[in-house]
């Protein structure tokens, strides 16, 4: 089957195709199409939807897409919805990602509490009143300095209590069992399985 996935993010899109053997996956510049929506809802799952939509109204196929990030307890969950913007000024470019970890781990330095979680909503349209939506997390810990070479994004900086591990200390098969975009991803494939059994 193919979907195409609303994000031209190289990293996600590994991943997602990592998960989701058997599916030919395809970019919306594999359509010929320069695909940028803007990311201004106050929630996972409003972007999601909101770039699944944007998507399938341009192509009229099945869209999966995705939004996810960093919430900090501490910090009232931020960075939240704007994970990959955290640090940067309106209007400047997103800051790179050890940058965005180390303004991060500077701004939690000295507090006990450093619960956090990932968050991952995906969406899939199939058709115009055909819309899957699923949200999962992964709970972890901040930690005080990165840990890890894998993975990307805030992955060296959060510890995985389950796991004995941080995110990036993972290999790509063991972060996908437990990730939450992982979580998310066999979700949808449960349904597009089920889908496959429908008369």
């Amino acid at each position: 089957m193919t979907l195409y996935v609303a994000s031209n993010n190289a990293h996600k899109l590994d991943e997602i195709r990592a998960a989701m053997p058997g599916f030919d996956l395809r970019r919306p510049a594999d359509a010929g199409i320069d695909f940028d929506f803007p990311e201004d809802a106050e929630t996972f799952i409003g972007n999601s939807t909101g770039k699944a939509l944007a998507l399938w109204r341009l192509l009229g196929v099945p869209v999966l897409a995705d939004d996810s990030g960093l919430c900090v307890d501490a910090l009232d969950g931020r960075p939240g919805v704007l994970s990959a913007r955290y640090g940067a000024r309106p209007g400047e470019s997103p800051l790179d990602s050890a940058t965005r970890n180390e303004l991060l781990l500077a701004e939690m330095r000295g507090r006990a509490d450093r619960a956090c979680r990932f968050v991952c909503c995906m969406s899939l349209v199939m058709s115009t009143d055909r819309l899957f939506v699923v949200q999962e997390t992964c709970e972890g810990t901040l930690l005080e300095s990165p840990r890890g070479e894998g993975g990307f994004g805030y992955d060296p900086i959060v510890y995985l209590p389950t796991t004995s591990c941080s995110v990036a200390e993972l290999d790509a098969a063991a972060k996908n069992r437990v990730s939450h975009r992982g979580r998310a991803i066999a979700r949808i494939v449960s349904i597009l399985e089920d889908m496959k059994r429908m008369p």
